[in-house]
């Protein structure tokens, strides 16, 4: 077995695993953490218990989230030593002070007011508590920043000089941190969160409005509460997310225009003018041997006008790039419309979701509700599958166009790279596993008036708890699907 796959190749697999499993729980709690901040300013603001017992509600599913965002990554910083030890020695000038800048700004603002947040509700004023909360919002977005900042670099380098041992040397940090795709790249990915938690928000509301409904029971108030703001979430931002990921596609096209070319499954070049835009490929089978897109469907000269406004515009394709530089492109190619279709379900919720407000069904949709419970987990698939798209189409680079991912990885032997990744794959899903149920055992109970948060206390029954956890009644959910 081991003889067949390389350890560079189970170095990926490796690297890919644990990144995709570490970062679903930063892309939720990015997006938890402002929603906390906005329950909580809206309890103090009109005095509602009705927001608090929400801020209760979620902030236990953002403590287990946190911990195991905080856990998952620790394996991270592990493996740029050990499986990448060359990428670290020759990128570790400048990615390096980047990642100390993300512990030292991000990460102790969050573990310095975390502890307040979680337990100090009735132990300091609600004003503080208020500010506590607010910096660990600040912190996870600080957070996205500094990493965003180290991923876009090794995207689109600029701002920095190679030295004769070929490390990279930084000659202006403004240039590093603010690089091209930077900007784009940031405001995707924190929309992307958004997104992520207002679908988990509103996928746990339509669970108990569609189990109320069977049980002939009115909705709780919270319930319908973080419904209506999850939708409205999902209305407001899916629209925005289109025009961030059109802003960033074109960067994309200017500085990884492969990148394009594999995600457009473009093989071949367009040269423009009158009849020679390039198509918008909606689906196909993509053949890298024979660099030929088979049984695809397309529409003329759409792929031109999205790309570059202009139905003429010429477009290059993969047969503009050497053949040792070009990405995958079947993985690249679906993965991108997995975002895209993800995407397009998303508008189309919000929408729906406006027109049922619009004639006061929102609460009394049961087709919606039913939606909006399926795509509860979306999020994480779209922007797991937003990952993939970048980062296997800057391949064959791990700094793009300067450093090669074959010329990145330790010096080590397939068995031992295999080891280490089963022995991951088996760790994660465990503990992980563990973890996600429970935060699933959370959204089984629905938000209830004197909501307990993360620590030990009386639930409605009398009945002292860790967590406040109150069970959920046993429901079919094939009974609530089908209903």
């Amino acid at each position: 077995m081991f003889d067949t796959i390389s350890a560079l190749t189970l170095a990926r697999m490796q690297f890919a695993f644990t990144i995709s499993f570490h970062f679903i729980f930063p892309a939720f709690t990015i997006g938890l953490a402002s929603y906390l901040m906005v329950l909580e300013g809206l309890w103090l603001r009109s005095g509602r218990d009705v927001y608090l017992n929400l801020f209760k509600y979620w902030l236990k599913i953002f403590a287990i989230t946190f911990g195991m965002g905080v856990v998952s990554g620790i394996v991270m910083a592990y493996q740029f030593g050990t499986n990448w030890a060359v990428f670290s020695d020759k990128a570790g000038p400048v990615i390096g002070p980047l990642m100390a800048y993300e512990v030292l700004t991000a990460f102790f603002l969050e573990a310095g007011f975390l502890g307040v947040m979680l337990f100090g509700l009735e132990k300091v004023g609600k004003k503080l508590h208020f500010a506590a909360t607010c910096m660990v919002a600040l912190g996870t977005a600080i957070s996205a920043f500094w990493i965003i900042a180290v991923n876009s670099w090794m995207h689109t380098p600029q701002g920095y000089g190679i030295n004769a041992d070929g490390q990279f040397f930084t000659t202006s940090w403004i240039e590093v941190i603010f690089n091209p795709s930077m900007p784009y790249r940031l405001v995707h990915v924190l929309l992307a969160t958004y997104l992520t938690t207002a679908l988990v928000v509103g996928g746990a509301g339509a669970w108990h409005l569609l189990k109320d409904r069977r049980a002939g029971n009115a909705p709780r108030e919270g319930t319908r509460i973080m419904f209506s703001m999850a939708m409205w979430m999902a209305a407001i931002v899916a629209p925005l997310q289109v025009l961030a990921g059109h802003a960033h596609g074109a960067n994309t096209l200017e500085y990884q225009p492969a990148k394009i070319a594999a995600m457009e499954g473009h093989y071949r070049s367009y040269p423009g003018g009158p009849g020679g835009g390039a198509p918008l490929i909606l689906f196909g089978i993509p053949d890298d041997q024979a660099q030929v897109m088979r049984y695809k469907v397309e529409v003329p000269l759409v792929g031109s006008l999205i790309l570059k406004n202009d139905i003429k515009a010429p477009i290059d394709g993969l047969d503009k790039v050497a053949p040792e530089d070009r990405a995958p492109v079947p993985i690249v190619f679906w993965s991108f419309r997995i975002m895209v279709g993800i995407g397009i379900l998303m508008l189309a919720m919000g929408g729906w979701s406006l027109w049922a407000r619009w004639r006061g069904r929102l609460h009394d949709s049961p087709w919606l509700h039913r939606l909006a419970l399926v795509m509860g987990p979306a999020g994480f698939v779209a922007v797991l599958a937003g990952w993939v798209t970048t980062e296997v189409g800057r391949q064959p680079f791990t700094v793009f166009g300067l450093l090669r991912t074959a010329d990145s990885a330790s010096p080590l032997a397939a068995p031992a790279v295999a080891a280490s990744l089963l022995a991951f794959i088996v760790v994660y899903f465990a503990v992980f596993g563990a973890g996600t149920w429970f935060i699933i055992k959370l959204m089984g109970h629905e938000p209830h008036p004197g909501e307990t948060g993360p620590t030990r206390g009386q639930g409605p029954d009398g009945i002292t708890r860790t967590a406040g956890i109150t069970p959920a009644p046993q429901v079919d959910p094939d009974a609530i699907l089908a209903e």
